[in-house]
């Protein structure tokens, strides 16, 4: 029998590990899982910031644990997803939302370090993680893994050619796994923000000339908000999203379509 109506977006009885949890999209991903039922592992590179995350949660009534971790190491992926076990005894929701941008303007100018960084971060630490966690889904036929993308990986641009390079990439990414671990119940989807307001985003919407020109394309005439970028993540991770696999969610008031 389908979810019933009242239980199509609850999370009860899931564990949820989301990187890049202490800020932004990220942050608003994990209070909203946990108000939604989900015992979440708040998690990025400073034991503070996700404290402060983690008692948010736990003051609305909801479970939540600091992990911290660099993303950009292997070992350090390694000991969150062990430790997320430990605490909770299983990863039923895997969110890929950690990245990095260290450079803005052409191509041609990146410097390889900053080249490297955002393949490394924004790339080869989802495919870790996806490694890391999926085969656990599969043994109980049942996970739901989220990578945060951007429209940026649908689009060509002078100034984050390189950003949308990976972000194109992890979609990519979410389609294969989608083919090799769809027959074990596994989900894999992307989400594709527009322009947020997040810290990440802030060199963008604080400048008074990009923010207008960008809205001025956006049908909604408006940027988004973390939580707008939440309800999707809740939407695919739960039984709404039970059908949806390999998808690329695009959630950008309208600026791909304009």
């Amino acid at each position: 029998m389908g979810a019933s109506r009242l239980d199509l977006f609850d999370l009860k009885g899931r564990t949820a590990l989301i990187t890049g949890s202490s800020r932004g999209i990220g942050r608003a991903i994990a209070e909203r899982m946990a108000q939604a039922g989900a015992k979440v592992v708040v998690s990025s590179r400073k034991q503070d910031a996700c404290d402060e995350v983690v008692e948010a949660i736990r003051k609305d009534g909801g479970e939540a644990t600091a992990i911290p971790c660099n993303i950009s190491t292997k070992p350090e992926l390694e000991q969150l997803v062990a430790r997320t076990r430990e605490v909770y005894g299983k990863i039923d929701i895997l969110v890929c939302n950690a990245a990095v941008n260290p450079h803005f303007g052409p191509t041609q100018e990146i410097p390889d370090s900053a080249f490297q960084k955002v393949l490394d971060c924004n790339i080869r630490s989802n495919h870790w993680l996806c490694q890391l966690v999926i085969p656990e889904m599969a043994e109980r036929r049942d996970g739901s893994v989220l990578i945060v993308s951007s429209i940026g990986g649908l689009k060509g641009s002078s100034s984050l050619g390189t950003y949308g390079l990976s972000k194109a990439a992890d979609m990519a990414l979410a389609r294969n796994l989608a083919m090799e671990w769809g027959p074990r119940n596994v989900r894999v989807n992307c989400i594709a923000p527009g322009l947020v307001r997040t810290d990440f985003a802030k060199a963008l919407w604080e400048n008074p000339q990009i923010y207008e020109q960008t809205v001025e394309r956006y049908p909604l005439r408006r940027i988004g908000e973390p939580d707008e970028i939440a309800g999707t993540a809740i939407f695919l991770a739960s039984a709404a999203g039970s059908f949806i696999t390999g998808q690329t969610i695009v959630v950008d008031g309208g600026a791909t379509i304009s």
